[in-house]
């Protein structure tokens, strides 16, 4: 499949690997990417992304990915003025971390990880991707059913891309009970919405990036990243945001690629 001439959604765009995303994805040639964030800061980096691309790329929107209604609304708007979305990285994501069940020391009593925050987790980071997925599913079997076409026919090529962002936490991390959980979620949804979507000629796959350099992992203390993440990474170092975007334009690009693809850096937890 080639990036070339696609139209495509990106969600968590404004930094990141989602923002690392949607710039390669328009500097290979895609027709137009949707840059959508939470953040208002939408429109000013899909108008920094078009300023490095020389065109107009990207548009920028903002508002909840949670939200059906700015869901449909955004594929909506790129039917309209772009054409019919046919790849999909739904990068949005958030982390609530604590462990499932601690002492705490100053009430003298056991508390169990909260159940909104899991919600929340669970709503941001699996139903949110899962269902900006489907729409773009939707949108490319509505588009076959208005020209006359059902089941997809290899000698059509492939019809679209989806790739979730899932992590190295999906094997388990300590203090990640939600997160973790809404990750390795995703690789039922991935090769379940596989087995599904290929009717309409559309390939679904999930990466697992290890360590990268965002404003998540940012928020790591640097003592711990220094003495408990690096070192466990053979390259020793963080993932550039750029090679995760790289790894994830090879799996929309490649169709032979399926499943799911590590990005990890060689990162091995501790036993």
């Amino acid at each position: 499949m080639k990036i070339q001439d696609k139209v495509a959604v990106v969600t968590g765009a404004v930094g990141g690997i989602g923002q690392a995303v949607a710039l390669e994805l328009a500097h290979r040639g895609a027709r137009h990417v949707a840059v959508v964030d939470q953040s208002s800061q939408a429109m000013e980096v899909a108008s920094q992304i078009n300023a490095k691309v020389g065109r107009e790329a990207t548009t920028g929107f903002s508002g909840d990915v949670t939200q059906e209604a700015f869901r449909k609304g955004v594929y909506q708007s790129l039917r309209d003025n772009h054409g019919v979305a046919t790849i999909c990285v739904p990068a949005a994501g958030i982390t609530r971390d604590e462990l499932a069940v601690k002492l705490d020391k100053e009430k003298g009593e056991i508390v169990i990880y909260p159940i909104e925050k899991f919600r929340l987790v669970t709503e941001v980071n699996l139903i949110a991707p899962v269902y900006w997925a489907l729409q773009m599913v939707a949108g490319v079997a509505d588009d076959r059913r208005i020209n006359g076409k059902r089941r997809w026919e290899p000698e059509e090529g492939v019809q679209g891309a989806v790739i979730f962002i899932g992590s190295v936490s999906s094997l388990g991390n300590k203090g990640q009970i939600a997160y973790a959980t809404t990750k390795a979620g995703l690789e039922g949804a991935a090769a379940t919405l596989m087995m599904e979507a290929i009717f309409h000629g559309v390939r679904c796959g999930v990466i697992h990036p290890g360590y990268t350099n965002t404003s998540m992992v940012q928020a790591i203390p640097p003592e711990f990243l220094k003495e408990q993440i690096i070192p466990r990474t053979q390259l020793r170092r963080l993932i550039a945001p750029g090679e995760i975007a790289d790894a994830i334009c090879f799996m929309i690009s490649n169709s032979a690629v399926s499943g799911s693809l590590w990005a990890d850096a060689g990162y091995r937890p501790p036993a």
